[in-house]
């Protein structure tokens, strides 16, 4: 294993989420390399240090207290008649129905959303893994884009973004949602971003979204009939960048 594998993997390492072979080649490539050595030591003290520092702030009696004494007073309400209540509870309940299927809705597709990401994140640390990352290793565009066709039902678009700072390196097939999809292969220093590319039967554009999800921060958007996802160990600032010059050279 290399320094550059190596450091790809001491987040994943120090948060307990390699399995046990991968944890073992780490582990022993550590014991041999003190420049790694010092990085994951250097990990692990700020994790420590941040598990350790008190962050919550609890506000004082005396704030409740005006906050309560600025509310206005409770007035007393004329009681409801009996009829006006039926009737009340009768609305309340047909909204309630509609409410409700509208949550559960929301909801479902909610947790869709979420499993697909959980997906994308668990695709982006096997690429990881030695040997998983690259299918097609070029740093032309012109070579990776043409290696997609015949393999998925839509290439991915594939731009060349070095000089904007984030390197090409290659691109593979993946599986996300029991179907495969291209993944685009970019560097940013000696961080590694995975572009996942699928085609969407919707053509809408959905603006660019940042959640994080197991130490990783992916950035998901849709646009004409594809949705991506960018999945970095980089911060959310620097990957916000790269979407956002990725969005600039597609429109360009």
């Amino acid at each position: 294993m290399t320094c550059d594998e190596a450091n790809l993997l001491l987040h994943a390492l120090l948060d307990n989420e390699l399995d046990a072979g991968h944890a073992r080649e780490v582990e022993a490539h550590i014991a041999t390399c003190p420049a790694c050595t010092a990085e994951f030591a250097a990990q692990r003290d700020m994790k420590r240090v941040l598990a350790d520092t008190k962050l919550r702030y609890t506000a004082p009696d005396s704030l409740r207290a005006r906050i309560e004494a600025s509310l206005p007073q409770a007035r007393p309400q004329p009681q409801p008649s009996r009829r006006s209540v039926l009737r009340g509870f009768a609305m309340g309940s047909a909204v309630s129905a509609l409410a409700a299927s509208g949550v559960v809705a929301v909801v479902l597709r909610q947790d869709d959303q979420q499993r697909i990401l959980s997906e994308v994140v668990s695709a982006h640390l096997r690429s990881l893994q030695a040997g998983h990352l690259i299918d097609v290793v070029s740093t032309d565009q012109h070579t990776v884009k043409p290696w997609f066709n015949g393999k998925l039902d839509v290439a991915p678009p594939v731009i060349d973004l070095t000089a904007q700072g984030f390197t090409l390196v290659g691109g593979r097939l993946d599986y996300v949602d029991a179907r495969a999809i291209g993944a685009v292969v970019y560097k940013r220093r000696q961080h590694i971003i995975n572009l996942f590319v699928a085609q969407t039967a919707s053509t809408e554009h959905r603006p660019p979204k940042t959640q994080t999800m197991q130490g990783f921060n992916c950035r998901r958007w849709g646009e004409r009939g594809l949705n991506f996802w960018a999945v970095s160990d980089i911060g959310g600032d620097e990957l916000t960048e790269f979407v956002d010059k990725f969005e600039a050279a597609m429109k360009g």
